[in-house]
């Protein structure tokens, strides 16, 4: 079975932009549990333009489903995942300044520096799981690495999709196939929606876990929350 895990940056976007508590954010992550989502995303940037530190230790204050906090590996990240020591821990290689994910890690060059953060993250009962793209070395890589899963950076697969979905997934089918065969689970996340998420499950029904945000977010302002998240979980059966 394929998890479907919600990411509410943009809820927090949609807050922050007015200040106050508007839409409430807590109040969002139990909807979204209540409504079917099988795990909650994070990624609190230094800059605090959506999800604020203190967001991330209100929800885990909540939170019954899988948590997930997603960042850049530095010092104040590390902290938070060694006293959150949520369910998983997803390392992306973006800049503070990044509007948002759009690049996997090169896990030969970084492969020192991985390494080493996730044997510290590993230690908190955390499970690792690293951004990376469709690249059978960087697969390679993040085995050496020890990591536990990868998330497959699909926002390549999502702008070819539309007009040739067999080329969209070939590498990301063989990727993720050299990934099972090499121990590594797999999430997959980026640009995701529900005109392209049905065809990569039928194609990788192995995937762990998807992560979704800002189409998601889109579709329920006419859909509503609850019907929208149906809606995607629908595509993963």
């Amino acid at each position: 079975m394929t998890k479907l895990s919600v990411n509410v940056n943009k809820i927090a976007t949609i807050r922050n932009a007015r200040g106050g508590n508007n839409p409430n954010l807590i109040q969002v992550v139990k909807d979204c549990e209540r409504f079917g989502a099988q795990g909650i995303t994070v990624h609190p940037r230094p800059d605090e333009r959506h999800i604020t530190t203190q967001d991330v230790y209100d929800i885990n204050e909540i939170c019954t489903t899988e948590f997930n906090i997603e960042g850049y590996p530095d010092e104040r990240y590390i902290k938070m995942i060694e006293e959150i020591k949520p369910q998983q821990a997803t390392l992306v290689p973006d800049p503070p300044e990044a509007i948002t994910s759009n690049a996997g890690w090169d896990t030969i060059k970084n492969k020192e520096l991985l390494s080493e953060i996730i044997l510290r993250l590993k230690a908190t009962g955390t499970r690792v799981s690293i951004f990376v793209e469709p690249d059978t070395k960087m697969i390679e890589g993040a085995a050496e690495i020890k990591t536990d899963r990868i998330e497959l950076y699909t926002e390549p697969y999502a702008e070819l999709y539309p007009s040739n979905k067999k080329s969209a997934i070939k590498d990301y089918l063989t990727a993720s196939l050299l990934a099972k065969g090499l121990g590594l689970g797999i999430n997959a996340g980026h640009d995701l929606d529900l005109n392209n998420l049905k065809y990569l499950k039928e194609q990788i029904p192995f995937i762990d876990e998807v992560s979704i945000g800002h189409a998601l977010v889109c579709d329920a302002l006419y859909s509503g929350l609850e019907n929208t998240i149906q809606m995607y979980l629908r595509q993963l059966i």
